[in-house]
């Protein structure tokens, strides 16, 4: 198989630690490509600050996880979304019905993931000021 360059996966050949140093790049790799696209650079702006800021909005672990992980569950789903319209694009500039469809489902996954992290959140505020 075939990496982005044209040579043999050179991953397939790697144990233990190196193997697992390795592909760490790979990810931070991942996320710095990720942050050149202008969703995931804001998504990653607020989550800066919603991540932190769910520590002390929480008032048990079980809040402070939901609201950290609907917000890095937004930058995961990005990700995959600027993956798969990537892997889209490489097939070609053409219009197809498929290609359409992939993209705005990928979009509808980000959408779904917003409301979901929108709502933990508004609940979490209503719950620690209002009620």
């Amino acid at each position: 198989m075939a990496d982005a360059k044209g040579s043999a996966n050179t991953q397939r050949g790697r144990r233990g630690l190196e193997r697992i140093w390795h592909a760490a790049l790979i990810s931070l790799q991942g996320l710095h490509i990720g942050w050149h696209e202008t969703a995931f650079r804001q998504e990653a702006i607020v989550a800066i600050v919603a991540i932190p800021l769910s520590f002390w909005l929480g008032q048990d672990w079980v809040q402070t996880a939901l609201l950290a992980g609907s917000v890095v569950l937004v930058l995961i789903v990005e990700l995959l979304n600027t993956a798969v319209e990537s892997a889209i694009d490489r097939i070609g500039p053409e219009w197809h019905d498929l290609s359409k469809r992939a993209k705005d489902t990928g979009s509808a996954a980000v959408l779904l993931a917003l409301l979901l992290a929108a709502g933990v959140w508004l609940a979490c505020l209503w719950h620690r000021f209002v009620a």
